[in-house]
């Protein structure tokens, strides 16, 4: 009898599971690219893949006990988007990397609100040096609205670098009277407008990758990011 039940359980476990995952479509799907940095190195940002979720999620776990420049409430939120990824319990949601010499230095993430509409999550920089967080956070804005064809982004900064980095180097226009999901910090907007306007000088990299710079990418290497509590 016990044996009976506990297979009804797992049966009705699944049913639920069904019911509880968000109902998701099929988004656009995001061709790599290639970015020379300055200092000589190659960034290249691809799509994540959901085999390489819980990678992401050791890389970004230890960050949570950093305070400093908000890395540890960007850390616990990226890590609750991952997992919530990772779980199917989150609607559109999507994930590049940015990947230098097969090691990992950078995420970026959002989701899709509606087909016009675009949520901005998190720029999480891991590597020093190259811009990686401004060419991924580029690379995130064209995602929305080259490939996904949004009309707007809706982005907030949690720290005083992504103000700078976001707010003021793009010119984002504030739409305070919308709350973001990522809380009560003030929502600003990037608009198709603003967008055209910035992409010739902020928009940068080329395609297609070489096959053989693509190739290295496929298996993640850990970053050291020992330096961050120097």
């Amino acid at each position: 009898m016990a044996i009976l039940d506990k297979e009804a359980k797992r049966i009705e476990d699944e049913k639920m599971e069904h019911m509880l995952r968000p109902k998701l479509v099929n988004l656009a799907k995001w061709e790599p690219k290639q970015i020379p940095l300055k200092d000589g190195r190659t960034l290249v940002v691809r799509e994540a893949r959901r085999d390489e979720i819980d990678l992401l999620l050791e890389v970004v776990h230890p960050l949570i006990k950093l305070d400093r420049e908000m890395y540890d409430l960007v850390g616990v939120r990226v890590y609750g988007e991952l997992l919530s990824w990772k779980k199917y319990r989150v609607q559109d949601e999507y994930c590049l990397v940015g990947v230098i010499d097969g090691v990992l230095a950078g995420i970026v993430n959002g989701r899709q609100m509606n087909p016009k509409l675009g949520l901005s999550y998190h720029t999480f920089s891991l590597l020093r040096g190259g811009r990686v967080g401004a060419n991924l956070f580029a690379s995130k804005m064209e995602y929305h609205m080259d490939y996904l064809g949004h009309d707007e982004v809706l982005i907030v900064a949690e720290s005083s670098n992504g103000f700078r980095r976001w707010m003021e180097e793009y010119g984002l226009k504030e739409k305070f009277h919308v709350a973001h999901e990522l809380g009560g910090v003030p929502t600003y907007v990037l608009d198709r407008e603003t967008y055209t306007k910035m992409k010739p000088t902020l928009v940068l990299g080329s395609r297609p990758v070489d096959a053989a710079l693509l190739a290295s990418t496929q298996n993640l290497k850990k970053p050291d990011l020992s330096y961050m509590w120097e």
